[in-house]
C-alpha cells in the first residue's frame, strides 16, 4: 500500500474532485467464479481459471482502468476448511487481503444454494471496515425465478452496500458492478499508470499459465499437488532488429512418482500438450514467440513441508 501514498504524492496536479481509486478484494468459497470475474472486470486474463479447488494460490492483482476511476482488484484463494499447511496459508492470504482494501466483494454463485461456508465468509468480511458488496455470479446458468430467490437469500445475509447479479461469461451487469465499485472508492488520483493491467511479474503469470494447463483433464487429488516454478528466462537474439525467441525454463512439481507419470503421460504426450496449451497463453501475454522447456520433478508432501512452501512463496 506504500505505492498508493507515493502515487498520490507524485500526482498533485490531478483532479481529486472527480477521480476515485482504491483496492477491492474478491472473496468467496472455492469455485464460485472469483477469477473469472476478475478477468472480466480487468478485460484481460490476469488470473487462471479451473473447475479444480485451490486453483488460485496467490492474491492476484488486476487493474481496472476507467475514465472516472481505477480499481485494483485482488483475486484471492477460495476460503475453505484447510486440510494441509498450504490450505492454512491460503486462508491467511484471504484474511490479509481483507485488511487492506476499500471494498470487499463476496461472491455467491447463482447455481448453488447459500451454505455454511458462505455465511462464514460473510461474517469474516463483516469484521473489516471496508464497504461490502454481494455479487451473485453465474446468473447465465439459472432461470429468473431461481435468480430472484437467490438474490433475496443473499440480501438477507448482511447489510450490503449493494447486491449485484452478474455473468462474467456474457458480461451482463459488469458495467453496473464497476459503477458500484468505483463509487465506493476514495477520491484519489490513479494508483498505477493507465496502461497497466496487473501488478504480477511475467514470471508469476507464466508459471500460472503452465499450472493452469497442467490442471486440465486431471482428477482427484492431483490438482492440489501441482506447483510450478519458472527457473530461467533466456533471450535469443533476433534477426534484422526483430525480437528473438524467449526460452522459458520451468519445473512442474508433484508429490508422488505416480503423479509425475500422469503429468508426463505416455511417451511424454501429456507434457507436450501442457507445453502447447500454455505456450499459446504465454505468447499472447508477452506478444512474442516463446519456447518452453518443461521439467517434472517430485517434491514429496510439499503441501505440508514449511521449507518447501517457503521456497514456493507461501
Amino acid at each position: 500500500m506504500a505505492r498508493r501514498a507515493e502515487e498520490r504524492d507524485n500526482m498533485t496536479t490531478f483532479d481529486r474532485d472527480q477521480f476515485r481509486a482504491g483496492f477491492v478484494a474478491i472473496v468467496g468459497r472455492p469455485n464460485v467464479g472469483k477469477s473469472t470475474l476478475t478477468n472480466a472486470l480487468v478485460g484481460h486474463k490476469v488470473a487462471i481459471t479451473s473447475m479444480r479447488p485451490e486453483t488460485t494460490r496467490h492474491n492476484i492483482r488486476g487493474i481496472v482502468q476507467r475514465d472516472n476511476g481505477q480499481l485494483v482488484v485482488v483475486d484471492t484463494p477460495g476460503f475453505h476448511r484447510p486440510r494441509t499447511l498450504l490450505g492454512k496459508r491460503l486462508n491467511e492470504m484471504v484474511q490479509e487481503a481483507l485488511v487492506a482494501v476499500d471494498a470487499v466483494v463476496v461472491c455467491f454463485p447463482a447455481d448453488q444454494k447459500v451454505g455454511p461456508g458462505d455465511r462464514f465468509i460473510t461474517s469474516e468480511a463483516g469484521r473489516v471496515s471496508a464497504s461490502r458488496i454481494a455479487v451473485v455470479t453465474k446468473i447465465d446458468q439459472v432461470d429468473k425465478n431461481r435468480l430472484a430467490e437467490h438474490l433475496l437469500e443473499v440480501s438477507e445475509l448482511d447489510a450490503w452496500s449493494a447486491v449485484v447479479p452478474v455473468s462474467a461469461k456474457t458480461g451482463e451487469n459488469l458495467d453496473r458492478l464497476l459503477d458500484v465499485l468505483v463509487s465506493e472508492m476514495p477520491l484519489s488520483p490513479p494508483l498505477y499508470p493507465d496502461d497497466e493491467i496487473t501488478e504480477e511479474t511475467e514470471e508469476t503469470l507464466i508459471g500460472e499459465f503452465i499450472r493452469e494447463a497442467a490442471l486440465e483433464g486431471v482428477h482427484h487429488e492431483l490438482p492440489h499437488s501441482v506447483a510450478v516454478q519458472v527457473t530461467e528466462l533466456l533471450e535469443r537474439k533476433g534477426r534484422e532488429g526483430k525480437p528473438g525467441v524467449l526460452d522459458v525454463h520451468a519445473t512442474i512439481f508433484v508429490e508422488r512418482d505416480s503423479q509425475k507419470a500422469i503429468i508426463i503421460g505416455k511417451g511424454g504426450s501429456r507434457l507436450k500438450e501442457i507445453g502447447s496449451n500454455s505456450r499459446r497463453e504465454i505468447e499472447e501475454l508477452l506478444g512474442r514467440r516463446v519456447y518452453l522447456h518443461l521439467h517434472v520433478t517430485v517434491a514429496k508432501n510439499w503441501q505440508t513441508d514449511p521449507k518447501i512452501l517457503q521456497r514456493f512463496g507461501f
